[in-house]
Formats: C-alpha cells, structure tokens, sequence
C-alpha cells in the first residue's frame, strides 16, 4: 500500500531547527565573543544545592539523585542533607582560598529550611539560580499553565524574600520542562535558562513574550554525571574536567571566548576524599593566562553590552 502525499509533506522541513525556539547555528562559525581583559575562557562553577523530600512521590518520575528504598530511605535522605550542612561549605572554603565566583542552583526549599545557607550564598558574593521549588515539584506538560507559573513564582519569590537579591537565572529540578516553562520562566523575569544542553554557549531562546538567554549548563561534566553515572574514579573526573578545558581553550585562540561550565553536588565533592579532585582540575585550570571567574549573570551581563 503506498503511502500518502501528506506523510511526506513537512512544513518544518529546511536548513534549520524544526521549530522557532532557537535558529540552526555551527558554533565554529558564529560571531567570536570576547571576554573582559581579553580572557579566553570564562570559568562558571555551579554548586547545585537540592531538597529531596524523604515520602517523595516520584511523578511523572524520580529526579536523579532522589529516594532509592522504600519509605523512609533514610540513607539516601541523610547523605543529600550532609551535602547542604557539610560539603557545601568545604567547597566554599576552597572556593575562597583559589578565588573562585562561584554560582550556586538552589531549590526554593533549601532556602526555606536552611536560610543561613541561602543567604551565607550572598555574603559570599556568589549568585544564587533559582532550581525550582524541591526535586518532586517535577515541571511536565501535565501540569496547567497557571499550576506551573505559580510554582516558578513561588520559588522566586522565596528565595528573593530570605536572601534579599532576585535570582536572575533559572534551573528546572531534573532539567525537566512543559512545553510552557520557557514562556514562563521568561515571563517571570528571569534572565536566562540553564535546562538546554545542546551548546558550548550561551544563544537567544525564543519565547512567546521575547527572548531568554539559554546557558551552556553543563550537566556531562558534573561530578555526579562522572562518578555516579559512569562509575569513574575521582582521579578520572579530574581529568575529565582538563580535558575539556584545555580543549575549549584551545578553541577559544581561533574562535573566541568559550566557557567551561563545571557542575558540583556537594554530598558528591563536598566529602573529604573527594575535595581533592576538585581542586586539582581548579587549579590546572587556574594556573593558565586568560581566565575569567564569573556567574553565570557576569556572563550574561557582559554578553548584552
């Protein structure tokens, strides 16, 4: 049986993207970008500080990192406390100590339960991005529009109010979105958007209100992506992270500035025996002319002059 003319019909169908959200671009040939004092690679370190309920529903699925056994998996719970009481701050220490801006993803529910971490974040000079509420508050596409908007606010508003500064960016728990929550976060007045992994940069995002820029947030370099999803040694993730940024930096000598985004969990690296692969690939990094420490609103703000 043949098939019918309009299987083959496909309005999208050209050199492009097969929807208006973004436009079809090969990063080796797009306009070079400078950084301040001529660096060639911003270095944007992201802490992601998470709350993960102990009676989780798990819908329409379990965040990464989430309960493992049944209720109550203390276990679990108690390790992702330890990173938000403990390692969190001995990653801050060694932040001090090299110099580094960090920028810290929260859930509006860390802040609730832990405002002296919230706002220990400020005084420290780092941004926090809002992550949401907690990591059950799941964003998908059955959720309505104004359940969904409510929840962004929600989260916004709380962790304006306890820490004194709006969040400018926005990282959705799992990465997970409707087909809205661009349009929303937008909306809301967020700056820019870090669940899209598909660039070494930042691009304009379309939304239904303008544009939002998308951040090159990198979870396949993270500390749980290597040691949790792939098994690797901390000796291996240290090398992973140099890896990749002597590539990018090399890049950046022919095609302008690049970024290294770097994603830490604190009850990952935060623990004692793994601090030190953290501040082995900070320091390779570090030790090279031409990098730039910055959140990722310094980007951002750069990026719009």
């Amino acid at each position: 049986m043949p098939l019918p003319d309009e299987y083959l019909q496909y309005p999208h169908r050209r050199h492009a993207m097969d929807h208006e959200r973004y436009r079809w671009s090969n990063l080796f040939e797009r306009q070079p970008v400078t950084w301040p004092n001529g660096a060639h690679v911003a270095l944007w370190v992201t802490v992601v500080s998470e709350f993960f309920p102990l009676n989780q529903e798990g819908k329409p699925f379990k965040a990464p990192g989430g309960m493992v056994t049944a209720y109550p998996d203390f276990r679990h719970y108690s390790s992702r406390d330890y990173g938000n009481r403990v390692g969190i701050f001995r990653l801050f220490r060694l932040f001090k100590q090299l110099g580094i801006k960090a920028s810290v993803a929260m859930n509006a529910a860390v802040a609730e339960r832990y405002p002296v971490l919230a706002r220990e974040v400020v005084a420290n000079g780092y941004e926090i991005i809002c992550h949401g509420y907690d990591m059950d508050t799941i964003h998908h596409s059955g959720m309505s529009e104004a359940n969904e908007r409510a929840i962004i606010r929600k989260s916004k508003t709380i962790i304006s109010d306890i820490t004194g500064v709006v969040p400018q960016g926005w990282l959705s728990p799992a990465s997970a979105e409707s087909f809205l929550t661009p349009d929303l976060v937008q909306e809301e007045g967020f700056s820019y958007l870090c669940d899209w992994a598909n660039d070494d940069m930042p691009y304009a995002f379309q939304t239904r209100q303008g544009s939002i820029w998308a951040m090159p947030y990198s979870e396949e370099i993270s500390d749980r992506q290597i040691i949790f999803g792939y098994h690797h040694t901390e000796a291996q993730f240290a090398e992973q992270v140099k890896d990749q940024f002597d590539t990018l930096f090399t890049e950046s000598k022919q095609y302008g500035g690049r970024i290294l985004s770097l994603v830490l969990y604190p009850y990952i690296s935060g623990l004692p025996y793994r601090i030190h692969a953290v501040e082995e690939a900070l320091r390779h990094i570090l030790q090279r002319p031409g990098v730039w420490s910055a959140s990722g609103s310094d980007i951002i703000a750069h990026l719009c002059q």
